[in-house]
This record gives C-alpha cells, structure tokens and sequence, in this order.
C-alpha cells in the first residue's frame, strides 16, 4: 500500500503537504542503528529532519515532494522549530 498524501492530510489535519521544494543541504548522521537526515529547504529557515535506517545518496540539489509538521526540539537549552517529515519522495 503506497503512502498517499492526500490520505494522510485527511487523517492527521496538522500535516503539511509541499511539491516540487529544492534542497540546498542534505546531512546524514549515525544516530544509534539510524541514520538522521537533515533538510535544509530553499527559501525557509527551519531544518527538516527525518530517520531511515541506512544512508541513501544525497538529495542536495533535488527537487523533493515533503508530508511533515511543525514541531520544536530542545537543544542545549534553546527551545528550536523543525520539521518532521513523515514522507519524501524525489519530484
């Protein structure tokens, strides 16, 4: 069964659905049996983040269609906005 956006709009209202976005930074980190993907999208500050259980070549460059929503993590002591993406499919 294929992830449709539209469905998962319609099951989680907090999502956020965007089509064709340029990523201009893709790093890829060891987080324990993980590896941590961060996504720094053209044009928007707050970084992108997402898990994947193995590294994958690198999307810098790409254009990418993103389902994710806002949330904030802490990091030494500063309160910082991301966003967690639940899905990303090159465009």
């Amino acid at each position: 069964m294929k992830s449709d956006p539209e469905a998962l709009i319609k099951k989680h209202e907090q999502l956020v659905h965007s089509d064709m976005q340029k990523v201009v930074s893709h790093i890829q980190r060891d987080d324990g049996d993980w590896t941590l993907n961060t996504l720094m999208i053209e044009g928007c500050d707050v970084a992108f983040k997402y898990r994947r259980k193995k590294q994958y070549k690198s999307l810098q460059g790409q254009r990418v269609n993103l389902t994710y929503y806002p949330t904030n993590e802490t990091i030494a002591g500063f309160n910082i906005e991301i966003m967690k993406v639940v899905r990303i499919k090159r465009a």
